[in-house]
């Protein structure tokens, strides 16, 4: 299981994306959400794609780990084209049996859709992919620390984000070894029926949740017997460091925004 998921893994390759400030990552990954929005017609959307794999082809992280990190939401990106197609009853009917109709403004703006949240997942794997969590939390709290005035907590927000990344593939380990204990007890999920999976994932819940909250609750104790104190200063064996290359990276964005923009 753990080799499907690839949410919050690093893929060291030691290319010029790896070595960028995460701060310079973490802007860029925001700029390029807002390249997207702008994105309206299929030139945008080709220059956009051509961008992207430029991008991600400069990591030397092969193009499918990309693909795959969007593969878990296929389904979800077929329901959203699906009842867009349906449902937007704009421009000339494509496609008509008596009161079902297909238009063309509804399939172009499902199709858009469906590209913007497949660039959208695809791209901003790079950010997890180029990047050590470590690194990343400490990134995500260099961006928000200017928030401190507005009374939010970066070391909080980083915190849980790092726990909740480290939790990840035990839980999903936990979960293969109930499986496999209620396969071993002849409910085997793979053989059963469509209704019956349902309600044998439901039954998963329940132990996993429960593991869950034992293992948050430990983690706690072990924190507070070693006297980890929130929001208390520290001390950092390694210091984030913004270079030439950064400003290049994140310029890279405002340009490709510019030039969409414009299209």
């Amino acid at each position: 299981m753990n080799d499907r998921l690839l949410l919050g893994r690093s893929i060291e390759t030691g290319s010029w994306v790896h070595k960028l400030d995460a701060r310079a990552k973490i802007i860029g990954m925001i700029l390029y959400l807002v390249v997207i929005l702008l994105s309206h017609s299929w030139m945008a959307m080709a220059l956009l794609a051509v961008f992207s794999i430029a991008v991600m082809s400069s990591t030397r992280i092969s193009l499918k780990y990309f693909v795959k990190a969007a593969k878990p939401l296929r389904y979800l990106m077929l329901f959203i084209f699906v009842v867009q197609a349906l449902t937007v009853k704009e421009g000339d009917a494509v496609f008509s049996i008596g009161s079902f109709s297909l238009h063309e403004g509804g399939l172009r703006l499902a199709a858009f859709s469906v590209i913007r949240m497949f660039f959208l997942i695809t791209f901003t794997a790079l950010l997890t992919f180029t990047t050590k969590p470590a690194k990343l939390n400490r990134g995500l709290e260099g961006i928000l620390t200017p928030f401190k005035k507005l009374g939010l907590s970066p070391e909080r927000i980083t915190l849980m984000i790092s726990i909740a990344l480290r939790f990840i593939p035990t839980i999903l380990d936990e979960s293969q070894i109930i499986m496999k204990a209620q396969a071993s007890r002849g409910a085997d999920l793979k053989e059963l029926p469509l209704k019956e999976k349902g309600r044998m994932l439901v039954s998963l819940l329940v132990p996993v949740i429960s593991s869950a909250f034992r293992r948050a609750q430990d983690l706690v104790y072990s924190m507070e017997a070693r006297g980890f104190r929130m929001d208390a200063p520290r001390s950092r064996y390694q210091r984030l460091r913004w270079g030439w290359a950064d400003t290049v990276f994140v310029a890279m964005f405002i340009i490709m925004g510019v030039a969409v923009a414009l299209l």
